[in-house]
């Protein structure tokens, strides 16, 4: 019911802010050209920036759809949205900035990049409350009378009916209820009219104009219903099941096919395939680039550990990743040849609770990998995990088979996303907190999950490398 008006909502959404943008563009053209050329270099003839529209616009919207301009807004407060959009206007200007200067249009005046996210940003605002003027106001014209009748006196019954509340200047109204069985009640029920028991449903949809039907029931209840599902479906009317019966606390529930089979989804995990992938292929190209640029500091570091200690400057070592999946893990060896087998002499010295092992001052680091930890430069090699697809830039750090046999049941979920490179754990004190924590944070970002969110992670794990936060 809400979702397809989301559909028509976001499809106007998508063309004001074409429209928005487009016009930020001219304009920020316009005001550019009417400055004083004494002061300002001379401007080319447009002709020669319609080429930066073609990477205006895909960037954009893959940036606000990152952002979440896109999803639904009920309930939203517009300054949340005013905040949202300007972050958005922000890094997608930044990007447009980084893409002249790659491509080395010298000529793309920089004051007009600022001139034009400034009226970018003003004219997608102006356009979004025109946007959300017009759509309440039709929408409470074309659907003010479409009632729903509620089937079901269960105190979670409550939530359903303020939510459908909530959305009143979308067209919904709530007719009533139906109860399930005889229990004492009178004629209304929380300020909403009790119109009967379930088995009355033939006769009020005679009598009653009912535009839906929401069994908020049991699922004992649920087996004794079925002829009332058939009868809304001989009758037109839509039919939908509250599944907020079933035992959950975490998991976002939705419907999916599989050739034709209806399967009801729980999962703990985030499943936009299309923000999953738009993270893959920054991943991919992200890991690659640095490769590329790193390559001299890869062979440098490479020849100061052969330098300096015996032994291979690569350490390779089983980890866990996706749901338990172990690959060969990559990092510059820091520690003597043959290091793991003098651990159990140091176990004492152990900082960290759980099954991790820390310590701090470890005598078995050499000197290059004093350094090597201290600028997290031990990590690099992983960039080859990453491209492999083993990792990603940002998440939960990959453990051990052995510390994973440890771990209490709902440690185990942090392995529900791919391992990265860095992390909640690695920006908010690393070492510095207990392994309880640790784990409390790999589960929050799995929770919390976004592109905005893998964004701010990696900014403020440049400053922690920088002072090296947490670092032994």
């Amino acid at each position: 019911m809400i979702r397809q008006q989301n559909k028509i909502f976001t499809f106007f959404l998508y063309i004001c802010d074409s429209v928005a943008t487009l016009l930020a563009f001219f304009c920020a053209y316009w005001i550019r050209g009417i400055l004083p050329q004494v002061s300002y270099a001379k401007l080319f003839p447009f002709s020669g920036y319609l080429n930066l529209l073609f990477a205006i616009f895909p960037t954009w919207f893959i940036i606000f759809y990152i952002i979440g301009l896109y999803r639904f807004w009920r309930g939203q407060r517009f300054w949340k949205e005013i905040w949202d959009v300007f972050k958005a206007v922000f890094i997608a200007s930044l990007i447009l900035g980084f893409t002249v200067f790659v491509l080395k249009y010298q000529f793309v005046s920089r004051l007009l990049i600022l001139l034009f996210s400034f009226i970018d940003f003003f004219f997608i605002i102006v356009g979004r409350i025109v946007i959300r003027k017009i759509f309440l106001f039709f929408s409470k014209k074309t659907e003010r009378f479409r009632k729903i009748l509620i089937i079901g006196l269960k105190k979670r019954v409550i939530a359903l009916a303020e939510k459908i509340e909530k959305n009143k200047d979308m067209g919904l109204q709530i007719l009533g209820f139906l109860s399930t069985h005889d229990d004492g009640v009178s004629r209304h029920w929380k300020g909403y009219p009790i119109l009967g028991r379930a088995e009355n449903l033939p006769k009020l949809l005679d009598k009653e104009v009912v535009d839906e039907v929401i069994f908020a029931i049991s699922q004992e209840e649920l087996q004794d219903m079925g002829d009332l599902f058939l009868l809304c479906e001989e009758r037109g009317i839509t039919a939908r099941l509250a599944i907020n019966f079933f035992p959950h606390l975490i998991a976002k529930t939705h419907l999916e096919e599989l050739d034709g089979i209806p399967l009801l989804t729980f999962a703990a995990t985030p499943k936009n395939e299309l923000l999953l992938l738009l993270r893959r292929v920054f991943d991919l190209l992200g890991s690659f680039i640095l490769i590329l640029i790193l390559s001299p500091v890869l062979l440098l570091i490479i020849l100061l550990i052969r330098l300096d200690s015996h032994g291979p400057a690569i350490y390779r070592q089983i980890r866990c990743g996706l749901n338990g999946r172990k690959f060969i893990f990559y990092k510059f060896r820091s520690m003597i040849q043959g290091a793991e087998a003098k651990r159990g002499k140091l176990a004492a010295f152990n900082v960290m609770n759980g099954p991790v092992f820390k310590m701090k001052n470890d005598p078995r680091v050499t000197r290059i990998g004093r350094l090597l930890r201290r600028t997290s430069f031990d990590e690099l090699p992983q960039l080859f995990n990453i491209l492999r697809g083993d990792m990603s830039f940002v998440g939960a750090r990959p453990p051990l088979p052995e510390e994973v046999e440890q771990y209490q049941g709902w440690q185990r979920r942090r392995l529900s996303m791919k391992p990265g490179l860095t992390g909640l754990w690695q920006v908010s004190g690393r070492n510095q907190i207990d392994f309880d924590q640790w784990m409390k944070l790999d589960l929050e970002y799995i929770d919390n999950w976004s592109l905005w969110l893998d964004f701010k992670i990696l900014l403020k794990t440049i400053p922690a490398i920088i002072f090296g936060r947490g670092a032994m």
